[in-house]
């Protein structure tokens, strides 16, 4: 990695080693305060940083004081913000999973999805759908949440809302070729050999069902690689950043 420039890089919820590791890379990273988002976010821009990268467990907390994109508005959060003419924060690991699948070679154009989750977290697997799939099932624990995610999906792609609890979830699930889970649990019966898995959670064994499971092994590299570009504007190959993604986790 190179430096990208002299204006540095603010680190919210981060510790002082994870600056050491990013200044090690070519990054002047610096740790600031983060119990007053507004105070910090301005401060950051008085002072110039180019950007931020936002620890998760300051995402929601620090979204509600930015310009958020799509993806971030969508997901309710942001992991890395953009200082300039105001405060841009975006949600680098939606589109992030998008490239997971991308790299992956899996041939998702005209195939059928099953986006499975509890609400809001359906918002991570909404960027996939630019890639091409026909038939989407739109899962969440109500059908008035798995509604209002429907009602984002491209168009030309044809989506079905239902609840967990709904009976024609099963039909759904049988017509999918990909099933992504991105929040509570998978219920009984419903992953068979056919399926694809991308698991999101890290909770689901797919042992027992016969089911494929995506690698998304590079996904934190391809997540940090998104975040830099956001918030500094400059590109990193992901293979470049696994040192850096285990001193920030």
């Amino acid at each position: 990695m190179r430096p990208v420039r002299d204006a540095p890089l603010a680190l919210i919820g981060y510790s002082a080693d994870a600056a050491r590791a990013l200044r090690g890379a070519g990054l002047l990273a610096v740790p600031v305060p983060d119990d007053d988002p507004a105070a910090v976010l301005e401060a950051c821009r008085t002072l110039r940083f180019i950007g931020a990268l936002v620890h998760p467990s300051r995402e929601v907390a620090l979204a509600g004081y930015l310009d958020l994109d799509p993806e971030a508005r969508r997901a309710g959060r942001a992991d890395a913000v953009a200082f300039g003419a105001g405060t841009h924060g975006t949600y680098a690991l939606a589109d992030a999973l998008k490239d997971a699948l991308e790299m992956s070679g899996y041939a998702a154009y005209g195939a059928d999805a099953l986006l499975l989750g509890s609400g809001a977290d359906l918002a991570l697997a909404l960027p996939l759908l630019r890639l091409g799939f026909g038939n989407v099932g739109i899962v969440a624990d109500s059908y008035s949440e798995a509604e209002r995610f429907a009602r984002d999906v491209p168009a030309g792609v044809r989506a079905f809302a239902v609840g967990r609890r709904d009976s024609a979830l099963a039909s759904l699930s049988e017509r999918a070729d990909l099933i992504v889970l991105t929040g509570g649990p998978i219920p009984p019966g419903l992953l068979q050999p056919y399926h694809t898995l991308v698991d999101l959670t890290g909770q689901v064994s797919t042992g027992h069902s016969g089911a494929a499971r995506l690698d998304l092994v590079r996904l934190p590299e391809l997540r940090l690689g998104r975040q830099l570009l956001h918030a500094t504007g400059q590109r990193y190959r992901p293979e470049d950043l696994s040192d850096l993604v285990a001193a920030l986790a």
